[in-house]
């Protein structure tokens, strides 16, 4: 009887071992996958022209140099785009974080009443908005446009964070904390502030790079609400013309920029754009695991 007790389970860990090998494996590619290109772009930004234009490169630099990103930095419009985008960023962020706790916390209330009602208005936003020729009417009656206001205030309020955030909350916060807590005297401010924020530091780091990337990588509504004044366009709308610029032969805007090969322009302005955000993302990866997994079990 042992030995047929052992026997039936060595099978058993022969297929849990192949499994786990499968499931690496599995990781492994969609890692390379989402990892190959990002160095194909940096390795296309630090090669020769000649290299790219002969489309000799691949994972790994010919003819390495850094002239396109000294050309990029000599650019003072691209740097002060950088200076924009950052303080729209943090703006942005701030506004964004602001609003949807304080729309998430009183409808993660029980006592609240009509909080269902709210909610569904919130939900409904999601599915159906009034489009992109009303938005730009009503920035322009407000008299935001050329502004920086125009590139923070619109969309610093996101249904779908709001409800991530409630649903946080909900699940997050025994109500019997929050019923301590009232009995010794603390009101909805002094709860708020002294239990729920210090609770929901995943949560609000989690959304606080949802807003974070949003808001950088953005640049349409910049196209639309930035015409005249130059110096308040941020980093993407600036890359995005000084892509067109290099692809299209035309002058588009003034710039220091220019490079023979469009391709080593377009790569090295994507490396420029995205290295900020992958600097800031190890430093909040930890609470972004957290928040994404909060909720998860229940108990």
């Amino acid at each position: 009887m042992k030995a047929i007790a052992g026997g039936s389970a060595a099978p058993n860990k022969a297929r849990i071992d192949i499994w786990e090998s499968l499931i690496r494996l599995v990781i492994v590619i969609i890692s390379l996958i989402c990892l190959l290109p990002f160095i194909h772009v940096v390795s296309k930004s630090l090669s020769s022209d000649s290299f790219v234009i002969a489309n000799k490169v691949f994972l790994w630099p010919q003819g390495f140099t850094i002239e396109a990103y000294r050309k990029i930095f000599a650019d003072a419009s691209i740097l002060r785009s950088l200076y924009i985008t950052i303080i729209v960023t943090v703006l942005f962020t701030i506004l964004g974080m602001i609003l949807t706790i304080c729309a998430a916390y009183p409808l993660s209330r029980a006592q609240f009443k009509g909080r269902r009602v709210i909610t569904f208005i919130f939900l409904f936003t999601m599915y159906f908005s009034g489009g992109i020729i009303p938005d730009y009417m009503n920035i322009n009656n407000l008299g935001l446009m050329d502004t920086i206001w125009s590139l923070v205030l619109p969309l610093s309020f996101s249904a779908f964070n709001l409800l991530i955030m409630k649903t946080s909350l909900t699940s997050g916060i025994p109500v019997s904390l929050e019923e301590s807590a009232r009995i010794d005297g603390a009101g909805h401010f002094r709860i708020l502030f002294s239990i729920v924020l210090p609770l929901s530091k995943p949560i609000m780091a989690t959304l606080a790079l949802f807003y974070a990337v949003g808001r950088w990588n953005a640049y349409q509504d910049a196209l639309f609400y930035i015409k005249h004044e130059i110096s308040l366009r941020p980093l993407q709308l600036k890359l995005y013309y000084l892509v067109i610029q290099a692809s299209e032969s035309f002058q588009l805007e003034a710039s220091q920029v220019q490079l023979s090969n469009p391709e080593v322009l377009k790569a090295s302005v994507v490396v420029f754009a995205t290295l900020p955000i992958l600097c800031v993302y190890p430093f909040v990866q930890k609470y972004f695991v957290q928040g994404v997994m909060l909720g998860a079990v229940k108990e």
